[in-house]
This record gives C-alpha cells, structure tokens and sequence, in this order.
C-alpha cells in the first residue's frame, strides 16, 4: 500500500501526494521453453550517513503530487494514467508547502520526483511532469 496524505486548500481543492513504491524486479530468469531458474534476491545496501527516513526500500520509489477537486478525483486521474492500485488510506504524510507551491505552479497539476534522498547530492531533485515517468523506458534484465 502506498503511503501518502492530502491537504485541503482555500479554494476547495485538494492536493494529495502519494510515495509509489518502485516495481518488483524480475526474480526469475527463463533458461529454456519451459523451465524457469529463480535468481536470487539481492539486498539493497544501507544509505550512507545514516539519514532519518531514509530506509533501503526508499530506493526506486517515487513521490506523486496531484491537484484535484476533491480526493476520489485525484486518485481517477492516477488510475486513468494506468496506475491502477492507488489507495489513499489515512493522512500519514501529507504533502509539505513546498510540494503544494510546486503542484500549483505546474501547468499539469501532475507531477513526480524520486523519494530516495542521495547522501552525497546537496540540492534536491526537481519535480518533473507525469509524461516523464510514464514514458521511462524499462530496463530489460
């Protein structure tokens, strides 16, 4: 399940972020016709300087924001994109002023960054819009 919240804005329009996590890579390796060999699962290492909140699954995730008129509405617009299991369940993390400033300044009312926070990088990712991540070509194992 997708962790996320939502924030209700003057005008009556809501504005939810959602943490998607990454898809679940192949295990599973086909050797011939009809055997399958199962690759095994490797860990993801530990961030770097121990970061708060920032956790080995964070890896690949990525943080939506969408403005709707109402919550069921921003969630339609995700499910319309193909992202078909989206579920909004409880308020754990609502969107930040930042992202809401960002989300409204966006002609799209879209858009999507990575969650993982890189140790090394001093400045954070910029937002992109939702073509951006569904056109990402997929890489073949």
């Amino acid at each position: 399940m997708a962790a996320g919240g939502f924030c209700k804005l003057p005008d009556g329009n809501v504005v939810v972020a959602l943490n998607l996590p990454a898809p679940p890579p192949r295990d599973t390796v086909p050797a011939g016709p009809t055997t399958r060999v199962e690759a095994p699962v490797r860990a993801l290492p530990a961030p770097a300087g121990g970061l708060p909140g920032v956790s080995p699954a964070d890896d690949g995730s990525v943080r939506v924001l969408v403005l709707a008129a109402n919550r069921a509405r921003a969630l339609t617009r995700l499910r319309n994109l193909g992202l078909r299991a989206i579920y909004l369940r409880g308020n754990a993390a609502p969107p930040t002023p930042d992202e809401i400033t960002a989300v409204l300044h966006h002609p799209d009312g879209l858009i999507w960054r990575t969650s993982a926070v890189c140790p090394t990088s001093t400045t954070p990712e910029l937002w992109h819009p939702i073509r951006a991540l569904l056109r990402r070509p997929r890489a073949h194992a």
